[in-house]
């Protein structure tokens, strides 16, 4: 899988944002973080493999801030979070005109970290465009984040000694990674962003307040946070739970932070489970007939076999477990009244997914 680049304008600045997955697919936006590289995200092997397994189920868009990662990058971060929104706002109606077919009820939304703050905001003041949301280490008010004292310390040394900083920030988002680990990740933080926009960045996370936001929300929410999150508690993420009207909150084991390490598995599994319930996954055309017993969990399963994969690999892309997709095999050869996989291929193609 390869992802498309492209751009556009908001606020006065080139926004670059990114595309991965099939067009069909319901579009999943992934509310901008702090700190982001398009390119160097792409090229990290955990974090490619996060964004693929969405891929699977969603056609997913990413997107760096203004002054950060491919976006223009001699202009200051959004100020504050009516930026913010503008930003994603751009980029969610950007990505709709290449999709508009499976986007007129609205996007999906996931928010990760402070990004978590900006699809708050856009949920409760565009409701028409946001159809479910999904948060992930999420919090409502940056002042919880750290004492006042040390979110000074932290934002004086990012701007002072970017090396340094970037180092402390390795550090606290990469909790028992190794040396190796740590040097990558600071490297990225300092190809991803200058010490001037990363302190600017940084100041903005903290001062980041939705927590009026939270009750305005209208779409079904889910709020998944890792237990022992060292960067963001977990008890942020209940508050944030507690505070949108009828959100269901997941916790996961682990101790990390960006959800694309440790078990990331459990969080592409929770996500994706929640957000497809209210964006069913078509196929590319009408299905036939024949194929009209299928359920939308089969009919994925059965394009994979058509396109030649194992149940392992298909385990892999739809995050379940090879027992359940051969369970899945067997109940499509069943409804078909077919015997061999190379059947089941052939009776795809001819119902219209490949």
């Amino acid at each position: 899988m390869e992802q498309e680049i492209r751009f556009t304008t908001a606020t006065g600045s080139r926004v670059a944002w990114a595309t991965s997955g099939s067009p069909t697919l319901p579009t999943l936006v992934v509310g901008g973080w702090w700190c982001s590289h398009l390119e160097l995200d792409w090229q990290n092997a955990a974090f490619r493999a996060f964004a693929e397994r969405l891929a699977t189920r969603f056609r997913v868009v990413r997107y760096d801030r203004p002054g950060t990662g491919l976006s223009d990058r001699d202009v200051p971060p959004p100020p504050d979070l009516d930026e913010e929104i503008a930003v994603l706002d751009a980029v969610v109606r950007a990505a709709t005109v290449y999709a508009p077919a499976r986007s007129e009820a609205g996007v999906l939304l996931l928010g990760v970290s402070s990004g978590s703050c900006v699809a708050v905001r856009y949920a409760a003041t565009h409701p028409e465009r946001v159809r479910r949301l999904a948060l992930y280490g999420s919090y409502a008010d940056g002042h919880d984040l750290a004492p006042e004292a040390a979110r000074r310390s932290l934002t004086s040394v990012v701007a002072a000694h970017w090396g340094i900083g970037s180092r402390v920030l390795a550090d606290l988002f990469l909790p028992g990674a190794g040396p190796d680990e740590r040097d990558a990740f600071a490297r990225f933080q300092r190809l991803s962003a200058s010490a001037e926009t990363a302190a600017a960045s940084l100041a903005s996370v903290y001062a980041m307040d939705v927590r009026q936001d939270l009750r305005e929300v209208t779409a079904p929410t889910l709020v998944v946070h890792r237990r022992d999150d060292h960067t963001i508690p977990a008890t942020l993420g209940r508050e944030v739970a507690a505070g949108v009207p009828g959100a269901t909150f997941v916790p996961l084991e682990g101790v990390d932070h960006l959800p694309w390490r440790g078990d990331a598995v459990s969080v592409v599994r929770a996500v994706s489970e929640f957000l497809a319930d209210g964006a069913a996954v078509q196929p590319d055309r009408p299905l036939s007939p024949e194929l009209a017993s299928l359920s939308e969990r089969e009919v994925e399963v059965l394009r994979l076999v058509a396109a030649g994969h194992s149940d392992d690999e298909i385990a892999g892309r739809l995050v379940l477990s090879p027992h359940t997709v051969h369970r899945h095999v067997a109940n499509i050869r069943t409804k078909l009244g077919l015997t061999s996989r190379a059947a089941a291929a052939a009776a795809a193609a001819r119902g219209g997914l490949v």
